[in-house]
């Protein structure tokens, strides 16, 4: 969530953010009408209080004397109703507050290009080339089940549309990027491997921002107010919720595997058919916890990690920095790392790779005590997709078809594809 300190002192700023970001400016307003009557509420109760504090000396003094203390006794009586209703607005005041700040998005850095529409994303860089075959090529549905790697038609059976059931190779496939994408991020990049809990509370996903507006688009159970993890940011950023780190240990760079689900409320009709729109799928996620100042650069880091995934699986992919109205709710800046799907000429999201400044953090209360001393301060938390398997799948099906059907395997995911 946004600083109210930060908001009460640069309105201006943080409107022009949202503006930026395509929400709506006016929310700041009537956040601030309430702070500020809230202060006076505050102030006026205080000055009561403090009026009964002074009458309770006054009352002790009489009393000490044998005057009559019933008349200041009765005066008090209705200094205190009136504390009590003050402090009940307050209160009241508090939870509109709350559930005002919740809903606001996090601003722009000021890096992030202007734009509220997709074609105002900016592509800053392209790895590989798309290719151009000699032969009649396929999609991946067709490659997928003539190989017999995937049948939608079971999972359907079994669950309903949208889900996918890899079968044989193709599940060896699944396999074996998991294991080749955490052992690249935990061996070369520095990352540590988690494996956290599928299922997540309301706080975590509250926390980085999921809830309360995107409720729609994911799992809840429904006997329990547990959500299914719509991508292992969730779980793993709020595994130091409510702690205080070192900033030596900074910054903390977490890997993990997780299935993902999410309903994709509101897509139908949109890429319906194959992998590239499902309500469950695989995931490697990366996350890290750094200071403040290093967090922009951290961010160039993680996309490089994120990058040399789809390099080492030989996939022509582009990386398009966001334009402020395109990025998440959460989001202060963000990377789409894009691979190339030959069979629809389309480039596909297999990554987001977004800073969020203390916008989680706030969230999820995580801070860190500065090495010289001082006030500790919010870490800047950073996430991104190091990537999601279903439509990388879907580039390596098409990137890598060969004449007559099968699959080149790219040379980085050959040992994980031996059988055992």
């Amino acid at each position: 969530m946004l600083d109210l300190k930060f908001v009460r002192e640069h309105p201006d700023e943080v409107k022009a953010g949202l503006s930026r970001k395509g929400a709506r400016p006016g929310i700041i307003d009537e956040l601030l009408q309430l702070d500020h009557d809230r202060r006076s509420i505050l102030q006026e109760a205080d000055a009561l209080k403090a009026a009964r504090n002074e009458a309770n000396d006054e009352i002790s003094k009489a009393k000490r004397s044998g005057e009559s203390v019933d008349a200041i006794i009765a005066n008090m009586r209705m200094v205190s109703q009136n504390i009590a209703e003050l402090d009940a607005k307050v209160v009241d005041i508090d939870n509109k507050l709350a559930s005002i700040v919740i809903i606001i998005p996090n601003v722009p850095d000021e890096s992030t290009p202007d734009g509220v529409v997709p074609a105002s994303n900016r592509v800053v860089r392209r790895w590989g080339e798309p290719r151009k075959f000699s032969f009649p090529s396929k999609n991946h549905i067709d490659l997928a089940e003539s190989l017999g790697w995937i049948s939608f038609n079971r999972a359907s059976k079994i669950t309903g549309s949208g889900f996918a059931m890899f079968e044989n190779t193709g599940a060896r496939l699944v396999r074996a990027l998991i294991n080749f994408m955490l052992d690249l991020h935990t061996r070369k990049h520095g990352y540590m491997e988690v494996w956290p809990p599928a299922l997540v509370n309301r706080a975590s996903m509250t926390g980085t921002g999921q809830l309360p507006l995107m409720e729609e688009d994911m799992y809840c159970l429904r006997d329990d107010d547990y959500f299914l993890v719509p991508t292992a940011e969730v779980p793993v950023s709020n595994i130091h919720r409510d702690e205080v780190l070192k900033e030596e240990d900074l910054p903390i760079k977490y890997v993990a595997y997780t299935p993902c689900f999410r309903r994709e409320a509101g897509s139908y009709g949109k890429d319906t058919r194959g992998l590239s729109r499902v309500h469950q799928f695989d995931k490697v996620e990366l996350v890290k916890f750094v200071r403040p100042d290093t967090a922009l650069d951290e961010l160039e880091s993680l996309v490089k990690d994120a990058e040399e995934v789809l390099q080492l699986l030989e996939i022509p992919y582009r990386v398009t920095l966001l334009c402020a109205g395109d990025l998440s709710f959460a989001g202060a800046k963000c990377y789409d790392l894009e691979a190339y799907a030959p069979a629809a000429d389309r480039w596909l999201e297999v990554s987001s790779c977004s800073a969020f400044s203390d916008f989680q953090a706030r969230r999820m209360n995580i801070k860190f005590k500065p090495t010289g001393g001082g006030k500790v301060q919010y870490v800047h938390t950073l996430n991104g997709s190091g990537v999601a398997l279903a439509r990388t799948i879907i580039c390596l099906l098409e990137n890598h078809q060969q004449a007559d059907g099968s699959i080149r395997i790219p040379k980085a995911l050959e040992p994980y594809m031996v059988s055992t």
